[in-house]
């Protein structure tokens, strides 16, 4: 049975102040998981969580973060700006992007940041840009077909768009080299949110074999190997989370195995975890404001997908904690909704929960990592705050929700924003 990190009495001082709904996070829960994943590696010195800055782009946990030696993971020309903001530069960054605008690659360069290269393609596109090739770079290696575990398929790599084949990724490291390049890094994503133990020593052997071969056929120093995501974190209240530990260990033993004997024991371990460092730690906080009794039972929520689009996208399940009533019997089955114009606007379909009454506060949870960064504006829907439970009990905001202004501030100077907002 999964259990909310906070309790109903603290809910109802929170939202004593801050109206529902709102995407709630915990300080205690944050910390403690991003030291466990620094000890996980400490046995490889140059290790770095990259903290994946899509995941969940709120600087008071970024932050948080950082205070672990965490860096961040951006995608984008406004993550990189965020990162910067938040004093993170240089090698802290790791720029993976895809389809990248040459105006990210050289904001990228500018901050020192760490560019990871997708395709074979941008290699000169990325000596156009800039004019040179940094001395530091990195690939994203898609080794195609299907990756399996113990025989049964987690994914179809060969079907993503990211990432160079084999041979491109051998021949880019013999061009980067050409032109400059002195240090490489290896980073590849092939499988999202495994929940097992024996995913990332399983990539990590790929990788290391790979790296092994790549710096012998081309000559190239391996600096840095990036396992990137795909740890994942257990939504249903039956699955085992992940033990970061062992994983740690897996992938110690398989760097002892490969690497050390091929003489290449100086090699750092990366990782970019935003839903393993992030997602159970956050939970949307919404209210029961409607019953509908039709052809099935419906209770329509104050949130909708705008705030959690997982469900509604992915048909991604979320556990839903009725708060206070806990121990009561899951004895009514119904489709818990939000009020945008589409029917796969559903937090939960055919769920069993205790009964629920008008005012309930629900706990929708596992939301903080690709909840908020998710989130849209359709139907004029306005995004929600964002709230942290600190270590003392103690809460504070750490992002308003939105307001009718916000929604039509790209409006300015038009004439139908003056009439909204004269005093503007």
């Amino acid at each position: 049975m999964k259990k909310p990190f906070v309790t109903r009495e603290k809910l109802e001082e929170i939202t004593a102040s801050i109206p529902t709904p709102f995407h709630l996070y915990d300080e205690r829960g944050i910390r403690e998981n991003a030291q466990a994943v620094k000890e996980a590696f400490s046995w490889n010195p140059g290790f770095r969580e990259y903290f994946a800055v899509k995941a969940n782009p709120n600087p008071a946990l970024i932050k948080i973060l950082g205070e672990y030696d965490c860096g961040c993971d951006c995608s984008s020309k406004t993550e990189l700006m965020l990162s910067e903001a938040m004093g993170f530069t240089g090698d802290k960054i790791m720029f993976s992007s895809n389809v990248t605008p040459a105006e990210e690659y050289a904001l990228a360069d500018k901050l020192g940041g760490i560019i990871n290269l997708d395709d074979f393609t941008h290699i000169d596109f990325l000596e156009k840009t800039l004019g040179y090739i940094p001395e530091t770079i990195s690939c994203r290696y898609n080794p195609g077909g299907l990756f399996k575990i113990s025989n049964d398929i987690m994914d179809n790599p060969g079907d993503s768009k990211y990432g160079m084949t084999t041979e491109q990724l051998f021949e880019a490291f013999k061009i980067l080299k050409s032109k400059g390049a002195k240090e490489f890094g290896i980073h590849a994503f092939l499988v999202s949110n495994t929940v097992t133990n024996e995913y990332y020593p399983m990539l990590a052997k790929v990788l290391f074999e790979l790296a092994v071969k790549l710096q012998k056929e081309t000559g190239c120093h391996i600096k840095f190997i990036n396992l990137s995501g795909g740890v994942g974190i257990p939504y249903t209240p039956d699955a085992e989370p992940n033990d970061i530990r062992l994983i740690g260990e897996g992938v110690h033993k398989v760097y002892d195995e490969v690497l050390v004997p091929a003489g290449m024991g100086d090699v750092e371990i990366y990782s970019e975890m935003g839903r393993f460092m992030m997602g159970p730690y956050g939970c949307l906080v919404t209210k029961a404001i409607h019953e509908k009794h039709i052809y099935k039972e419906y209770i329509g929520c104050d949130a909708s997908a705008v705030d959690l689009m997982r469900p509604a996208m992915y048909g991604a399940y979320h556990h839903v904690t009725v708060m206070g009533k806990e121990e009561e019997p899951c004895d009514h089955k119904y489709d818990v909704t939000g009020s945008l114009c589409e029917n796969n606007d559903k937090f939960a379909i055919d769920r069993m929960l205790p009964k629920i009454d008008m005012g309930d506060l629900l706990v929708i949870h596992d939301t903080g990592a690709h909840g908020y960064s998710m989130g849209y504006n359709y139907n004029g829907k306005l995004k929600s705050a964002e709230v942290l439970l600190k270590e003392d009990g103690s809460f504070v905001q750490i992002r308003r929700a939105e307001t009718p202004k916000d929604y039509f501030a790209t409006l300015d100077g038009t004439a139908e924003f003056k009439k909204m907002f004269p005093d503007e």
